[in-house]
């Protein structure tokens, strides 16, 4: 299955979908999805109904190696975005991922 971009598209679980990622081949997988499992289920727990998480990563050539992060999470009909561009990919996931959550738990927080 691929994206408009002919990027790779790589689902984990149900409901989880990466693309982008494929190109980065010294990537730990391991480190990489505890990081995307923990932050899930942390969404999931202050979510009404988590439906979906998509992450889309890029590089940015000419920028010393920096990555572009891109997240959509739809909990029960909303969808919730996110991005961020550092070095560091481990933690743009983590930081992407924490700043979805905390939109969650704030719009679901004024119900």
């Amino acid at each position: 299955m691929e994206t408009e971009n002919s990027e790779e598209l790589i689902k984990l679980g149900g409901n989880i979908e990466l693309s982008g990622f494929s190109e980065f081949k010294d990537l730990n997988n391991v480190v990489m999805n505890k990081i995307i499992s923990n932050n899930v289920k942390k969404c999931e727990d202050v979510s009404e109904n988590f439906e979906s998480l998509h992450l889309r990563l890029k590089s940015i050539h000419g920028d010393n190696g920096k990555v572009e992060l891109h997240a959509k999470a739809i909990d029960n009909g909303a969808i919730y975005t996110s991005e961020i561009v550092d070095r560091n990919l481990y933690f743009a996931l983590d930081t992407v991922l924490k700043k979805i959550k905390a939109e969650i738990e704030h719009k679901n927080s004024k119900h």
